[in-house]
């Protein structure tokens, strides 16, 4: 019996999205697999973007080059699909548990939640909420 393939879509946190720029063995082999295979939807949010801003801007995050035009190139390069931050996602902060306070992972937790998307991460923390999947 024929069985149609099964895409599945994600959302990459933004360690992640840096770590697979950058080639890092950080990255765990099901999380490359999973971002190298033609058959997922990869998103990279504007979160990501967001966050990678500010924190190089402070001094806190290393980027090889200004953000906007490395992340639109790490997109187009991988064939990502750039998630932009509606009201729904905004507002969906409110209904999560105080868990912790980090804006950039709630506002992606959100995301996740409302876009029904498997969040790729290595932050423990992320366990701790209710998301249609978790990849580290």
């Amino acid at each position: 019996m024929f069985e149609p393939l099964r895409v599945r879509s994600y959302l990459l946190d933004t360690h992640t999205a840096l770590w697979w720029a950058a080639g890092s063995s950080r990255l765990s082999e099901p999380a490359k697999n999973i971002i190298k295979s033609k058959d997922n939807t990869i998103f990279l949010s504007v979160v990501s973007v967001w966050e990678a801003a500010i924190k190089s801007a402070l001094g806190k995050m290393p980027l090889p080059g200004k953000p906007g035009p490395f992340f639109e190139a790490l997109a187009q390069r991988s064939s990502f699909t750039v998630l932009p931050v509606h009201l729904s996602h905004a507002a969906g902060v409110h209904s999560l548990p105080p868990v912790h306070r980090d804006p950039f992972d709630r506002l992606l937790i959100s995301q996740a939640i409302i876009e029904n998307l498997v969040l790729i991460s290595d932050d423990q923390v992320f366990k701790d909420y209710s998301l249609p999947g978790l990849v580290f």
